[in-house]
């Protein structure tokens, strides 16, 4: 397909997935504002939080975690399953149940089990069952409004939980760093959007690079969350296989990986995540890892996040990264919005119930 012919975007993408990436900026902003004024109890004595969720809405904790990490004094860990560690216990353990229906099952188990082990619970949803399971339960519940996919609730699913661990004091005010954040969303926004061509967009030109690839993204630190999500977002907007790897780690493994079977890594592409906050190291890492797949045959390139601080890092390569596999999905003529593969299995699943 052209990828500049803005009318058959219209035809592919009739709930209008476009408008969500392009909205996500202010989204992110929306969250935030509503997270400050949101009902929060000044919990003391937390130790320790997890936070559980699946897809769209564990992507968020994922990216929390990942900047709070050298903010924050105590662990935070992304549960995406039904039964919860035993150290889960308790009123020094807050409970981040964070489901966009409401009836993720995954997450509904892990928000029953909190309950009867007395943690401190937060319930985020639209509605649905948690929003139920949390009004019986007494549970402090955060609701929020987003009509979209999950994966298009990214600014609600980080946002929130953003003011959440603020108002608690685990971490300093990040105001001034998510201002500044959306600021450069907003910047780099002007080169992505559907009405600039192909010669001037850069997400064109890389979604156009990827068709017919097995796609593989790999980042590191503050950018190992948002590989995690381009390979979601090629997987559900582009209907296309993806994977994703953290360095270093990587290179304990994968980089022995590049022989076999030859058919599949002649049409393998391989994005490198670069950020400027990044450890003198793995900034190394990352280029010698490219280095070295170029080498053995593989396709390669990288993506340098923009903005100056770790947080614009973050965001305006996750953004990027929604335009590129929005281009992905238009480039393979496909709705960006169903997953009839993921409703599939939801549906059976709760037919076996």
């Amino acid at each position: 397909m052209n990828l500049d012919d803005i009318s058959a975007f219209r035809k592919l993408d009739p709930q209008s997935m476009l408008a969500e990436i392009n909205g996500l900026p202010d989204q992110l902003d929306r969250a935030w504002e509503l997270g400050k004024c949101l009902p929060l109890p000044a919990w003391k004595g937390i130790s320790r939080v997890l936070i559980a969720g699946m897809g769209g809405s564990a992507i968020g904790a994922d990216l929390l975690a990942a900047y709070i990490a050298p903010l924050c004094p105590i662990p935070i860990v992304v549960h995406r399953d039904y039964d919860l560690p035993a150290w889960a216990k308790g009123v020094e353990t807050l409970v981040v149940a964070s489901s966009h229906s409401g009836n993720t099952e995954e997450t509904l188990s892990a928000f029953e089990q909190a309950v009867e082990r007395g943690c401190r619970i937060l319930a985020i949803s639209r509605g649905g069952k948690l929003a139920a399971a949390a009004g019986r339960a007494g549970a402090h519940l955060w609701l929020f409004e987003h009509r979209g996919q999950p994966r298009a609730a990214v600014g609600f699913s980080f946002g929130l939980l953003l003011a959440a661990f603020s108002r608690l004091g685990l971490i300093p005010d990040p105001e001034a760093d998510l201002e500044d954040a959306i600021a450069a969303m907003k910047s780099q926004q002007a080169y992505l959007e559907a009405e600039i061509s192909t010669t001037e967009n850069p997400a064109k030109r890389l979604a156009g690079q990827l068709v017919g690839r097995w796609v593989a993204v790999m980042g590191a630190e503050i950018l190992a969350p948002v590989a995690r999500r381009w390979k979601g977002q090629i997987s559900e907007l582009a209907k296309a296989w993806g994977q994703f790897e953290f360095l270093p780690e990587a290179n304990h493994n994968t980089s022995a990986g590049v022989v076999h079977p030859e058919e599949v890594l002649s049409k393998t592409s391989v994005l490198f995540l670069r950020a400027e906050s990044y450890h003198p190291r793995n900034k190394l890492r990352v280029s010698l890892t490219k280095e070295i797949f170029m080498l053995e045959g593989l396709g390669t390139d990288f993506f340098d996040a923009k903005g100056e601080t770790p947080l614009a890092q973050l965001w305006t390569a996750l953004h990027f990264g929604d335009y590129c596999a929005y281009y992905l999905a238009m480039a393979y003529g496909v709705d960006p919005t169903p997953v009839e593969a993921i409703e599939g299995l939801k549906a059976r699943m709760k037919d076996q119930s």
